[in-house]
């Protein structure tokens, strides 16, 4: 079940910091650029991944369950949900089937860690946040995923 929370995202005190990625490797704008400014280990795995492939979508990767080598002050997990193919403005890029595999995914491996992302799909990727929010609703069920906005 969604929490909502007036505040800045970089801030919270959950231990995932879940984002939505393209899958060409480009965290170049909105919450990406920020999750690559802030935490740029985040940048390294999902260049590990592979460039431009379709087949990442409703996958993710993620950063070092303990992070302490690059954030000592942190137990942060930072998830970059690969749910949009491509990137650009002009077109709806959100992956409705792909960010409800991946939420699935992560409330399975991530099971009892708490969960923190902004209006997923719903910003750059121009998708349609009430049907995300149904989505991430009827995945997580019980659970509580908290999303930030400002």
């Amino acid at each position: 079940m969604i929490k909502y929370l007036k505040g800045d995202l970089f801030k919270a005190k959950e231990e995932l910091l879940i984002h939505g990625c393209n899958c060409f490797q480009c965290m170049g704008a909105g919450v990406a650029a920020i999750v690559k400014k802030l935490y740029p280990e985040a940048q390294i795995v999902d260049d590990m991944s592979m460039y431009g492939d379709k087949k990442k979508l409703g996958s993710y990767t993620c950063t070092d369950p303990n992070p302490h080598y690059y954030y000592p002050e942190q137990d942060l997990i930072v998830v970059n949900a690969y749910t949009q193919f491509s990137m650009g403005r002009s077109k709806i890029n959100a992956d409705y089937e792909a960010i409800k595999k991946v939420m699935e995914k992560i409330k399975v491996d991530f099971e009892g860690y708490t969960k923190a992302m902004p209006k997923i799909g719903a910003g750059l990727a121009g998708g349609d946040w009430e049907k995300i929010e149904k989505i991430i609703n009827e995945v997580f069920g019980d659970e509580e995923v908290v999303v930030y906005y400002i």
